[in-house]
């Protein structure tokens, strides 16, 4: 049994991370850009993958890359590999420190 080779004809995708509500689960948007066959309009066909996050590492807003593995519950097909950009954090506080009135 060759392990090695096996890694390498996994599918691999990029795409970015709109839930991590899950405990070690996380749901990747993935956008595809494809040509319709009869008008050669560019369609972006977007989809979700439920991908396994061991170590709870992503965040939403996070753009990952995933790899396709064996079943590992009822809709987790995929693994996140590794964070390829973090999201940025938005203070949510009030800008320049002014106090709000609650009135």
């Amino acid at each position: 049994m060759v392990q090695g080779n096996n890694q390498k004809n996994k599918i691999r995708k990029k795409g970015l991370v709109v839930s991590d509500r899950m405990d070690k689960t996380r749901v990747v948007l993935v956008d595809t850009l494809t040509r319709h066959p009869v008008y050669l309009k560019v369609i972006r066909k977007k989809r979700k993958f439920y991908a396994h996050d061991e170590t709870n590492m992503s965040r939403s807003g996070d753009i990952v890359l995933i790899r396709q593995c064996r079943p590992l519950s009822k809709m987790k097909r995929w693994k996140v590999i590794e964070v390829v950009k973090k999201a940025t954090v938005k203070d949510k506080g009030v800008p320049n420190g002014a106090v709000e009135n609650n009135t």
